[in-house]
């Protein structure tokens, strides 16, 4: 009887022990620590990129950036933002396992991943699309039957390309470098990804003008950041940030910083998104 009370009030301790920890929030974390970790990409230019200078730059940067000085603002102290690498398949688990704070790169917002992660408000619209060698002969996903065409792992792009395509020949990559590599290369006839990052592995080849991105889009492909589950202070404080750019109005200078005529890549904002970003900005 001793040995099993000794046990209970053993197990009663870990519990009270264990328990805050597990419920500190992300907020609280990154109060205690000091650190925003945040993932993002390397490769997805002109989200998240390595430039020739060896920064790391790109819209999604800036937004991180925009989220680590409202965070200082609201615990009134400095706040160090670490940027870590992800992949696709890595950023989600990575997120859930809450080894970073927030991912954003080029995520897609599905329903199946929401099941994992939560998700902001979206800050970005495209598609699928493929890349292909000027003269390839390839216009559509039809034209790839048979053929060798590249997909990142763990995308909504290769899930794509394997529902609506299944006579191709995928190959999947572990980063959109690797699957621009093999195009080049001609070991595939096509890559596949969103067309806004096709359009910037191409606008920084050595040749730009010898590719270009083919195909209506196949995919809706909204880009969100993913937040851990369960933690709607966090998710609601990501959203809020991006809230407050679209009011003030940094979000459209961004973009235009980004992907405007000046920007890294030309990709114009239709005004049906600039409306639907406009309205995704609740109220305060």
């Amino acid at each position: 009887m001793k040995k099993s009370l000794g046990v209970l009030l053993a197990l009663l301790f870990v519990t009270t022990a264990v328990a805050p920890a597990l419920a500190e929030t992300v907020l609280e974390k990154i109060n205690r620590t000091g650190t925003l970790t945040a993932g993002t990409r390397t490769a997805s230019i002109p989200f998240a990129f390595i430039n020739e200078k060896n920064e790391w730059i790109g819209f999604s940067i800036d937004f991180l950036e925009a989220v680590q000085a409202r965070l200082e603002k609201k615990l009134g102290k400095p706040i160090k933002l670490d940027k870590k690498e992800v992949t696709p398949a890595t950023r989600i688990p990575l997120v859930a396992n809450r080894t970073i704070d927030v991912e954003c790169g080029s995520t897609t917002y599905t329903r199946g991943r929401d099941e994992t992660v939560d998700f902001s408000i979206n800050f970005f619209f495209t598609g699928s699309q493929l890349l292909v060698k000027k003269g390839s002969g390839v216009k559509s996903l039809a034209d790839v039957a048979g053929k060798r065409v590249g997909a990142a792992q763990g995308t909504t792009n290769e899930k794509a390309v394997r529902a609506q395509q299944p006579r191709a020949d995928l190959v999947t990559f572990q980063d959109h470098a690797a699957g621009f590599l093999a195009l080049e290369q001609g070991k595939i006839v096509a890559y596949v990804t969103d067309g806004i990052l096709l359009a910037g592995l191409a606008a920084k080849t050595k040749n730009p003008k010898d590719y270009e991105v083919v195909g209506d889009l196949f995919t809706k492909d909204p880009y969100s950041c993913i937040v851990p589950e369960n933690d709607s202070k966090w998710r609601d404080f990501v959203s809020h940030t991006l809230m407050e750019l679209i009011d003030n109005g940094k979000y459209f200078e961004m973009y235009d910083k980004w992907f405007g005529e000046k920007g890294v890549v030309q990709y114009p904002m239709s005004a049906q998104v600039r409306n639907f970003m406009i309205m995704q900005s609740m109220p305060e």
